[in-house]
């Protein structure tokens, strides 16, 4: 492996069927019905006499699943109608079928860094006269059968649903980003991470893994139900004989069937604390909450999942919240889809983000001083690309560390800076889930953070979040354009030689031009080419080209031979999309992502390969487009302007 002894590979991608995730996800799915039953839609107002939007409030029961497999959906939608003031965020107050009624219906759901307030009309899917997805228990209540319509909407259609992860909903739901614990593998900490979530007022689910069908809510010895979902609510210390107990406070949303063992409600525990306490602390009698031990729920639970909240989530200011800072990305093939650490000679092409961070946590709880950070990568609209056969790429990060020596500055850093350094942190696993988050321990200091794909050359939009417990600086690591232009030749005929002159004069009223070495994969320049070259070299606005611009142009050639020879790292006479972006640089051009993946669309072929011809012809594109703006202006302000005319002309030529 080119990288350095001490930077392992990253692993293979997790791949993650549906099915898997289903079953992952805090309540599990019935079989979707495939292909699903025939069905007509009809208005709601012709299905019931009397339809009402919400009866008696928003609660569990109104969420039954129907025939789509989205029950990961439905599991967040049901820990939503926990949070009262989250719901009201998603399903706003004052809409009903009788007041102010027009046959449509709004939902605000967030989708990759905002709200969308989407609306749908009440025309729901049915068979035999019954909804065929999502419904009430209560038959005339209707609020989360169109909420789910409107989720559908957001994504494509109903189909999109099948299959997803229950975090996906939580994000959707309240804007923040999920965390996943393998409680049977925990960090060292995870009691200081389970109560500083509770402290900014995230939401935490807990449940337990089965290992077949036959699992699914299967209870426990001491009544707890295997592939449910359970809410974290609270977490306390308790003087219990002298000694200091954890206790962990779980709520079934069932509303019954609780924990029996230890600390349960009634059990012998509570008698061995102050009676002050006991009375704050214990709870109604199978009402679905109760406490139990941390010991007892790091033995008992499988999972923890924490949805962590955005500080635009909820208004209540005692609560402490992450500070927060949203990037947009994209991975275009060729130009920034580099792929993982495996692929050391593109990875350094993918998009790069500071974080710099400044101040230590107060409560780093042990010993050592670091900052926390949680970086959460998600990648965009994949489930609408299921149409057209697409679906999740398989994705992850990672964060690399950069001292006062290396001199850091808000420029795109190069492969050698990957080879020479071991990142400091990664993403657990590469996974196809719509988003992949770790939270992240570190000394004060820069860092860098590379988003990628596992495989180069995958496409997708992606959103980087970067959520700190201090303020910290984060920028994108991009370069600023510019272009280190020489002095334009100033010759005459007297000083061509009579061997160029001679040339010449062979050359011209002929097709194309010679080829420029063999050792490249070229025929020489197309006519396309040549017919671009003249138009960008022609000064006088003749068509052509004479003597002394041939051999400006022809000077020109001979130098940027060198470079493409240069960077023709592989000598196969050709030069990939990622060996141009050097060469471009080493031309004396520096591009920003954008351009560069403007540069890759225009000259590079299907391969992402750029032959000699189209390498010339971009050089020359990008050193009369950088003169002809420095000729508009003059003073070096950074912007040009131009009547219509010189517009004109600037296009026609180009």
């Amino acid at each position: 492996s080119p990288w350095s002894a001490a930077e392992p590979l990253s692993q293979g991608p997790r791949a993650v069927p549906y099915e898997c995730l289903l079953r992952k996800a805090l309540c599990l799915p019935r079989p979707c019905q495939d292909p699903a039953p025939a069905s007509d839609s009809v208005l709601l107002q012709e299905l019931v006499d009397d339809p009402q939007f919400i009866v008696g409030g928003a609660t569990r029961t109104d969420i039954c699943q129907g025939a789509l497999g989205d029950c990961w959906l439905l599991a967040a939608i049901g820990s939503l109608t926990l949070n009262e003031e989250l719901l009201h965020r998603v399903v706003p107050h004052g809409q009903s079928f009788q007041e102010d009624y027009a046959g449509i219906f709004h939902f605000q759901i967030w989708q990759f860094g905002e709200w969308v307030d989407v609306v749908v009309d009440d025309l729901l899917p049915t068979k035999d006269g019954e909804l065929l997805f999502v419904h009430s228990a209560e038959c005339t209540e209707f609020w989360s059968a169109l909420l789910e319509k409107a989720y559908a909407k957001l994504n494509g259609c109903y189909e999109s649903l099948s299959g997803g992860s229950t975090t996906e909903g939580f994000e959707d739901f309240t804007g923040g980003v999920a965390e996943m614990y393998d409680l049977k593998r925990p960090p060292r900490n995870m009691a200081h991470i389970i109560r500083k979530a509770l402290e900014r007022g995230s939401l935490l689910g807990c449940s337990i893994d089965i290992t077949s069908a036959f699992d699914m809510e299967a209870v426990t010895f001491k009544k707890l139900v295997k592939g449910h979902a359970y809410s974290v609510t609270a977490f306390r210390d308790v003087n219990y004989r002298g000694q200091q107990e954890q206790l962990i406070r779980i709520r079934n949303p069932w509303g019954q069937v609780e924990w029996t063992g230890a600390w349960s409600d009634g059990s012998s525990e509570w008698n061995n604390i102050d009676p002050d306490e006991r009375e704050e602390l214990q709870l109604k009698m199978e009402d679905g909450e109760f406490w139990m031990s941390f010991r007892d729920f790091m033995r008992e639970f499988s999972r923890l999942e924490i949805c962590n909240l955005t500080p635009d989530a909820l208004t209540k200011d005692e609560l402490s919240r992450w500070h927060t800072q949203v990037f947009e990305g994209t991975w275009r093939r060729g130009s920034t889809a580099g792929g993982c650490r495996n692929h050391p000679a593109t990875f350094w092409i993918n998009p790069q983000f500071k974080i710099k961070l400044l101040e230590e946590d107060d409560d780093p709880g042990d010993d050592e001083v670091a900052c926390s950070f949680l970086v959460a990568l998600m990648q965009k609209h994949r489930r609408r690309e299921r149409r057209v056969g697409g679906d999740m790429h398989t994705i992850g990060f990672a964060v690399y560390e950069v001292t006062p020596a290396q001199g850091m500055q808000n420029v795109h850093l190069k492969k050698d800076f990957f080879l020479r350094n071991q990142s400091r942190a990664r993403s657990e696993t590469f996974i196809n889930l719509r988003e992949v988050s770790n939270q992240i321990r570190l000394p004060p200091g820069e860092y860098i953070v590379v988003p990628s794909t596992f495989e180069p050359h995958k496409e997708a939009d992606f959103v980087l979040r970067v959520f700190t417990e201090k303020q910290s600086d984060t920028a994108e690591l991009d370069e600023e354009i510019t272009a280190e232009l020489a002095d334009e030749e100033e010759i005459t005929e007297d000083d061509i030689e009579d061997s160029f002159k001679n040339m010449f004069q062979q050359l011209a009223g002929e097709v194309g031009t010679p080829a420029p070495n063999k050792d490249l994969k070229t025929d020489g320049f197309s006519l396309d080419s040549c017919r671009n070259m003249v138009n960008l070299m022609d000064k006088d606005g003749s068509a052509r080209l004479g003597l002394v611009e041939f051999q400006i142009l022809w000077n020109k050639i001979r130098s940027w031979l060198t470079i493409y020879r240069q960077y023709d790292l592989d000598k196969s006479g050709t030069m990939s999309s990622y060996e141009m972006r050097m060469a471009l640089e080493s031309a004396g051009f520096k591009l920003n992502n954008k351009l560069h993946q403007v540069v890759v669309a225009r000259y590079a072929d299907s391969d992402m390969g750029v032959d000699f011809d189209n390498f010339v012809c971009c050089l020359l594109k990008l050193e009369t487009m950088f003169r002809f703006f420095r000729s508009m202006d003059p003073e070096g302000t950074g912007t040009a302007v131009m009547n219509l005319s010189e517009w004109l002309l600037l296009t026609m030529c180009g």
